[in-house]
């Protein structure tokens, strides 16, 4: 439930709002989906947390971050760690749940109303110490991809929770068709939230 005169803040995980926005098949429009949260109450933040996984030429995730900081999201991000597991395999670390947990206590006196767009159980106590606050905590995900994206706990918990798939005509876009083997990668389309971007959360290890 949202009341339009409720002061709302949002908090976005990137690497699992990207994953369940896949599994659904479709991409997130940020631009529409900031705008969506506009009229459904009075916007004081809308954060965004994602790990750059950065190389000695380019970070695939960059034209996305650099396009939401001017956009009016506020941008927490810190570099990813690479090391390789006992099995030689490449693995990546860039858990932001402490940023995003932090920022939402330090809101919590400020809002009325939160929304987590993550399905990570791992957030079930960040909710009840907003609860606790006073705050009504909604969560973004979705039980209809399979696996489902969101803990059950996460869910009950929840004051609210908004399946993903119910915004997909209203924050959603087609998936980007697959570049054609041997094209060049558009690295810095005019405007990463309505053009052809696709960028990559960092996958990282929980």
């Amino acid at each position: 439930m949202f009341y339009r005169d409720d002061r709302l803040a949002l908090f976005i995980d990137g690497s699992n709002l990207y994953a369940a926005a896949k599994a659904l098949g479709f991409d997130i429009d940020y631009k529409l989906l900031r705008a969506e949260f506009m009229r459904r109450g009075k916007l004081v933040r809308a954060f965004y947390y994602t790990a750059l996984l950065e190389n000695d030429e380019y970070s695939p995730i960059r034209p996305l971050v650099d396009w939401l900081n001017y956009n009016g999201f506020t941008m927490r991000t810190k570099p990813a760690k690479e090391y390789t597991d006992s099995l030689g395999r490449r693995k990546v670390k860039g858990n932001m749940d402490v940023e995003l947990c932090v920022d939402a206590m330090e809101l919590a006196a400020h809002v009325d109303h939160v929304v987590i767009f993550s399905g990570d159980g791992d957030f079930k106590p960040l909710v009840e110490a907003l609860q606790r606050k006073g705050v009504r905590v909604s969560v973004c995900s979705t039980i209809r991809s399979q696996p489902p994206m969101i803990s059950d706990d996460l869910r009950r918990q929840a004051d609210n929770f908004i399946d993903l798939e119910d915004l997909k005509d209203v924050v959603g876009r087609p998936p980007r068709e697959p570049r054609p083997e041997g094209t060049a990668e558009r690295r810095w389309p005019r405007d990463p939230a309505t053009a052809d971007i696709v960028a990559t959360p960092v996958p990282v290890e929980e």
